[in-house]
């Protein structure tokens, strides 16, 4: 198989984009990632769409489901403290120290495994230690650091990135932890994606669409 080099939108916020990243020793060894950290909710107000703890029934759900999938996968898991929570800047923090394999896996284990209030400046100073930075204070007010989260945010939306985590590979969106096996089935043979049948489900006519509700 030839090597192939896959982007990799993600959010801190995000408990799926933490399982999907440990499910990695699962890709092929010559795929190379690139790891881009987004800002979800610029994603989710540029689709005027929810997020999944926005919907109160969905959030009780997912935390319930990450929690079982977690187990089910055999990967350590905790819960935040609150959640949703402003992830900017963690995020903003990442990104100053440069998102490498090494520096998005610290992140997201202070996160998701040790469970981590990322919106705790002591946690954003420790956070900080664990990623080489010094100066807390001057990463997250870099106007630069700011500046590349945006574009970062902004080239996903144009890539049609809709939600995190999503792996783009070539023209071709993956989103999802568990778009995991159709990813690979498409490294492994990519015409098997360029069938009659699929051409027909992607350029498929909208049948009927809700009415949007008028604000008051």
């Amino acid at each position: 198989m030839n090597a192939k080099t896959a982007h990799w939108y993600f959010d801190l916020i995000s408990p799926y984009s933490y399982l999907h990243l440990k499910r990695f020793g699962e890709l092929p060894p010559t795929l190379e990632i690139e790891y881009v950290p987004v800002l979800f909710a610029g994603m989710l107000k540029h689709w005027e769409h929810k997020g999944p703890a926005e919907i109160p029934a969905k959030r009780i759900f997912t935390y319930r489901h990450v929690t079982w999938l977690a187990g089910h996968l055999g990967i350590p898991f905790k819960v935040p403290p609150a959640h949703p929570f402003n992830p900017l800047h963690a995020l903003r923090l990442l990104t100053a120290a440069g998102p490498t394999r090494q520096n998005v896996e610290t992140a997201f284990d202070m996160t998701w495994k040790e469970g981590s209030d990322m919106q705790d400046p002591e946690n954003l100073r420790e956070l900080a230690a664990r990623l080489h930075i010094k100066d807390t204070a001057a990463a997250l007010a870099d106007e630069s650091v700011k500046a590349r989260l945006k574009a970062n945010t902004d080239a996903a939306i144009a890539e049609g990135v809709f939600g995190v985590p999503t792996f783009l590979v070539g023209e071709m969106l993956f989103w999802g932890q568990d778009s995991l096996e159709m990813m690979q089935d498409y490294l492994k043979d990519p015409a098997a994606f360029d069938t009659a049948e699929m051409s027909r489900a992607a350029s498929l006519p909208v049948g009927t669409a809700r009415r949007e509700v008028s604000k008051p």
